[in-house]
């Protein structure tokens, strides 16, 4: 909504003085070069810096934007940034509260404020995802007509949650999830700031640690943490936040956990050992701890896709498959939603039928090669598609299994020092009881010895 005379007012307020807003509230950037990460949308010449007026005007002005990102990452505070440096009219609303109605009213404000008194208008939407198809559709003349510049706000993936008239007309605008050091450095001007706490507290290396892995990307979540431990610690007339204090305050433990040491590599031996051992609420809580101290998901994601070759193989075919889905879907949803998922792959993967056979089958015929067992490929096998191949007997007396009613032909395909090595052998556990089956009946077909 556009902004009444009692809103003005509170916020002429709190902008004399800002000690009663939230820290997150008091450390928001007032320019673009005071923003914490996403460098790759604040280039010279990029379209947040031509809505805030650098570059902006003539016939090529700024277009309309779509901001994708998880929470935390700084939309808000990037429209925030716009209306505060930008001359231009600045009109806020929430797609949770707002319909056509208010979209119409804003539209109308904005084309007569345009033709009244040459005041373009930008207008912030909130959570658009949220919008239906009719509310998207009534946004499309006044973005089309440039009657308003629309900065578009949505945790959801736009491709399915904007309509497609409004993305063609937009540009979308990807945020990446915040690192640790962004927020570290966000942490520490939060400390010393005027706006902020003023040097009143430090932070401790362990408690800082702790509130990263608390934040999980998200400046707004570590800034609110960061208020209410230093909160604590001075009513306790302590200096220093301990990270006993910022446990008691945020109520969340502090996993004995180093994501570059032994526990990094501990815990995940622990998880794939626990799958490996068929024990799934043991798996679990390992995934538990990899989660809550912040452990990048795609690592965890690789470690699952490892132990369904590994450990489970043909026993479940459907274990990889699971694995590799829940990589792909790690990689496009991140934290924390990418919780479910992990959790959903782990207990696939501990409660299949386990074999490591496939280890096993390609261990041993590593090792063979390694000691020299190799030797010439047959003959018949050779490659006889080039001029005097037949001449020296490549490809000669080669069987073509399809030829042949059963499909298999009774010929050697290993070199020689290798022909009656077996090298796969499978369990009865699961699925691989066919694979068992089929393999028996193939090498007699294939009249090899038994073993």
């Amino acid at each position: 909504m556009e902004p009444d005379l009692f809103t003005a007012a509170a916020e002429e307020r709190q902008e004399k003085d800002p000690t009663g807003s939230p820290l997150a509230v008091r450390m928001r950037p007032r320019t673009l070069d005071e923003v914490v990460g996403q460098q790759h949308l604040l280039k010279p010449g990029s379209p947040l810096r031509r809505l805030v007026g650098e570059g902006a005007g003539g016939p090529a002005g700024p277009s309309s934007v779509i901001l994708w990102g998880p929470p935390g990452t700084g939309k808000t505070t990037l429209a925030y940034v716009v209306s505060k440096a930008t001359n231009k009219r600045f009109v806020e609303l929430s797609a949770i509260t707002a319909g056509v109605k208010e979209v119409r009213a804003v539209i109308d404000g904005a084309r007569r404020a345009t033709g009244g008194f040459g005041k373009e208008t930008v207008l912030f939407l909130d959570e658009i995802h949220r919008f239906s198809k009719a509310q998207q559709d009534s946004l499309l003349p006044a973005v089309e007509n440039r009657w308003v510049t629309l900065i578009a706000a949505t945790t959801e993936n736009p491709y399915f949650s904007v309509i497609s008239p409004l993305l063609s007309r937009s540009l979308l605008l990807t945020l990446e999830p915040l690192t640790d050091d962004d927020v570290r450095g966000l942490l520490k001007r939060a400390l010393s700031d005027e706006r902020g706490l003023k040097d009143a507290v430090t932070l401790p290396e362990d408690t800082e640690d702790h509130l990263l892995r608390i934040a999980g990307g998200d400046a707004r979540r570590a800034l609110t943490a960061l208020e209410a431990a230093a909160g604590a610690a001075l009513d306790k007339g302590e200096t220093e936040i301990s990270l006993t204090t910022l446990e008691e305050t945020v109520d969340r433990a502090a996993v004995k956990y180093d994501r570059d040491g032994d526990q990094h590599y501990d815990v995940a031996s622990a998880l794939i050992k626990s799958i490996r051992g068929s024990d799934v609420d043991a798996a679990l809580h390992y995934l538990a701890r990899m989660i809550e101290a912040g452990e990048d998901p795609r690592f965890i994601a690789r470690r699952l896709m490892i132990s369904a070759s590994e450990d489970i193989g043909l026993a479940d075919p459907n274990a990889l498959p699971i694995a590799v889905a829940a990589a792909q879907a790690v990689a496009m949803i991140g934290f924390p939603e990418a919780a479910l998922t992990l959790s959903h792959a782990t207990i696939a993967l501990a409660l299949a039928p386990m074999s490591n056979a496939a280890t096993t089958a390609i261990g041993a015929a590593m090792e063979d090669v390694r000691k020299g067992l190799a030797g010439p490929v047959p003959p018949h096998l050779r490659d006889g598609h080039y001029k005097g191949a037949a001449k020296l007997g490549h490809a000669q007396g080669y069987v073509y299994p399809h030829d042949l009613p059963e499909g298999i032909a009774e010929q050697q395909y290993a070199p020689d020092a290798l022909k009656d090595r077996e090298y796969y052998t499978p369990t009865r556990h699961g699925a691989e009881a066919r694979y068992a089956d089929a393999v028996e009946w193939t090498r007699q077909h294939l009249g090899r010895k038994r073993s």
